[in-house]
């Protein structure tokens, strides 16, 4: 038979996509995605990492473990135990889960040390002390192995567990938490849902189909599915100027990956809630540029705190169901609960 132009121009990409994709995500994919595996980086960060890693070793005390994985990769860690103090925060445990140039050294510990938290870090597999390649099983199998240690070895128990977790360590924080529900509590700072749109945005268009072929078979960073099979108290925290995680630029904060993530959450938990009105009001609160503008858009739906209170302690009181929950059948009047929640 005689192939036509047309033919060839649809049959030669299905033909190479499977290897195409490969390719790109264990040679320069990997690397845009996780720049802190690339060992140039990590040699221009290497005095800050040991001036930061000593800083924790000898001023906080921190305890320097390396944990091996289900998959063999070594996966450094550094731990401050503040259960001796006397502070009230001590008991609890924060695991902190780095972003995509980040490490233990310099990264998020800081915020949950100043709180007088007990602070577990680690690094990524391939960053500074760790070993291996952070792909997205990779990356499941350092928490998993992280959290079996902060049970086993340090002797916390799941309840008394934070995971927190900056930009794409929302990934591996997810991850734990619907792994180990019993978690206490998740804090996502500048995380988003889906890896796809943002890593659409930096390709050429053309390149659509391998893209999205390349994420979903070796890329594919779930965060939000994730997220909703988590029962738990969740806080996210929304960067306004972010550059990262937005699809079009910083000043255009409704293109913000996170706001995706809230969405989806909310529609998972309260879905009889998420009618169109519902929706709007939220949009309308996440895109207000100030306080003003939110304090505005919160008091035109006449939210009252007390009223919202009551009406979700009393839904959780009677029927003690996880979510989603059906409260808010009476959407019109419900949709302060959802504002509620954001505020």
């Amino acid at each position: 038979c005689q192939l036509h132009p047309t033919d060839a121009t649809f049959s030669l990409p299905s033909l190479f996509l499977p290897l195409s994709s490969f390719l790109i995500a264990h040679s320069f994919g990997r690397r845009m995605l996780y720049p802190g595996s690339v060992y140039l980086l990590q040699r221009a960060m290497r005095p800050m990492l040991q001036q930061g890693q000593a800083r924790l070793i000898e001023e906080c005390e921190g305890q320097r473990n390396k944990l091996v994985a289900c998959d063999g990769n070594e996966i450094d860690t550094m731990f401050v135990d503040r259960r001796r103090d006397e502070g009230l925060h001590g008991q609890t445990l924060v695991i902190c889960c780095e972003g995509n140039a980040g490490f233990y050294e310099v990264g998020c510990m800081n915020t949950p040390l100043e709180g007088g938290y007990s602070v577990l870090g680690w690094n990524h597999p391939g960053f500074a002390g760790s070993t291996g390649v952070p792909f997205p099983q990779n990356e499941a199998n350092a928490m998993d192995v992280v959290i079996q240690f902060a049970v086993h070895k340090l002797g916390f128990q799941l309840g008394d567990i934070v995971v927190y977790a900056w930009s794409i360590g929302g990934f591996t924080a997810s991850w734990a938490v619907m792994s180990y529900p019993e978690i206490q509590a998740l804090v996502l700072d500048a995380s988003f849902d889906d890896l796809l749109p943002l890593a659409l945005k930096v390709m050429p268009d053309s390149w659509r189909p391998l893209v999205t072929h390349t994420v979903r078979q070796y890329m594919n960073l779930n965060s939000a599915d994730q997220l909703c099979k988590y029962q738990g108290p969740v806080l996210l925290i929304r960067r306004t100027k972010d550059e990262i995680i937005t699809t079009t630029g910083p000043e255009d904060i409704m293109s913000n990956r996170g706001n995706n993530l809230l969405l989806k959450l909310l529609q998972f938990r309260y879905p009889k809630v998420m009618t169109d009105d519902g929706v709007r009001a939220i949009r309308a609160w996440l895109a207000a540029s100030n306080h003003i503008d939110e304090a505005a858009v919160y008091s035109s739906y006449e939210v009252d705190d007390d009223w919202c209170v009551s009406v979700l302690q009393s839904y959780k009181t009677e029927r003690d169901v996880f979510f989603p929950w059906s409260v808010g059948k009476t959407a019109p009047q419900m949709t302060p609960l959802l504002l509620f929640d954001l505020d």
